[in-house]
């Protein structure tokens, strides 16, 4: 499930006042789902296999309520052990290029994420954000790991996952968490 090197995360349009995802694998089958439940002060995402939501895989935990550079821990809930965590890079992140700090489970810094160009990151951000979706490179040792890439439509929230390297140096868990969190989080900046 997690050896992929392409993925699709796909949010429903119908599923207000939640947010409905599912995650797609290289064959377009459903691999994984989530449902993001509407006005909660503190995040807290749960992944699962598929829609009955009876076998959780993945918790996104935040560690505080509201805080601009909010910190979410990315623990397999299989195992009940911490894969690593993404720190959005506050201000930053608000008014130019989206930046999110990707944690080992120590909280030492080993890679980033970020917005492919501030120029399309300001427009996006205070004019039609739809009209230039958003892509992002993931970087970890000066080495661009993962792509997300946002579809371009204005009714249907759709993220390309691609992944550049072996799953020991990026773990896949991480990497689709992470877009979820882009799609989630970041809001509707398409």
């Amino acid at each position: 499930m997690f050896k992929g090197k392409n993925y699709l995360l796909r949010q429903d349009i119908l599923s207000f006042p939640h947010k409905i995802f599912k995650i797609f694998d290289d064959e377009k089958k459903e691999i994984l789902f989530l449902k993001k439940k509407a006005f909660k002060l503190k995040e807290d995402i749960r992944i699962y296999t598929d829609s009955t939501m009876s076998t959780e895989l993945i918790a996104i935990k935040a560690r505080n309520i509201i805080d601009f550079a909010a910190t979410y821990d990315i623990v397999d809930s299989v195992s009940n052990i911490k894969i690593g965590a993404l720190r959005r890079k506050g201000l930053v992140s608000s008014f130019g290029r989206d930046t999110w700090h990707i944690l080992d489970i120590n909280d030492t810094q080993i890679g980033e994420i970020t917005e492919d160009n501030l120029f399309f990151a300001i427009l996006r951000k205070f004019l039609l954000g739809w009209l230039f979706p958003q892509n992002y490179n993931v970087t970890i040792n000066s080495q661009i790991v993962c792509n997300y890439k946002r579809n371009f439509n204005p009714f249907v929230n759709k993220i390309g996952i691609e992944f550049k390297v072996e799953n020991n140096v990026f773990d896949r868990r991480l990497g689709i968490s992470s877009a979820i969190l882009l799609c989630a989080i970041e809001g509707k900046q398409r």
